[in-house]
């Protein structure tokens, strides 16, 4: 691994760190945690789900309503949460990378790779060191680091950062197919 990477690695992780720390002082129990991205490959953002918040929804909605927007990055009311805070490092490692516009497909592919395996190296130093357990049991949260719009490559990564068994509710309910 390359300085430039290491150095990518830990801006997303200090980041992410201090955005979901923030995130989880409210107490509630989280069962996904996620970096976002999309293909163009822009800053990451993080998005949330708790069970409180899900109940929220279900009380000025429905039941129905809930349950089709329960993995949903972009409906969660902890979508971008602390973004403006603290991601504005990563936002500049990110900007002076190379160009989605500058590159053929194929190096953009390399290129976007990196910033995908450095998403996920930063979640999984975040759950070594125990973040994802503050409120609820690991085994009862999802992390992952997803393309938007959703992408089939969202599931390796979800298997890659979690135990299979613990996320069968989110593989059947979820999970885009290729």
């Amino acid at each position: 691994m390359n300085k430039e990477t290491e150095i990518l690695i830990a801006a997303i992780t200090k980041a992410a760190r201090m955005a979901f720390q923030k995130l989880f002082s409210n107490g509630e129990h989280f069962y996904y945690c996620a970096l976002l991205t999309t293909g163009e490959g822009f800053a990451p953002v993080i998005s949330a789900w708790s069970w409180e918040a899900l109940g929220r929804v279900i009380q000025s909605n429905s039941e129905t309503y809930a349950q089709s927007i329960k993995w949903s990055y972009a409906d969660s009311p902890y979508y971008a949460f602390g973004y403006d805070e603290y991601f504005s490092d990563v936002k500049h490692l990110f900007e002076h990378r190379a160009n989605i516009d500058s590159l053929n497909d194929e190096d953009w592919g390399k290129e976007l790779d990196v910033r995908l395996t450095a998403m996920v190296k930063a979640m999984s130093i975040l759950d070594k060191e125990g973040l994802f357990a503050q409120n609820q049991s690991r085994k009862s949260i999802l992390i992952n680091v997803e393309l938007m719009p959703p992408d089939a490559s969202n599931v390796q990564r979800a298997l890659e950062l979690n135990n299979s068994e613990d996320i069968e509710e989110y593989l059947q309910e979820a999970a885009e197919s290729e």
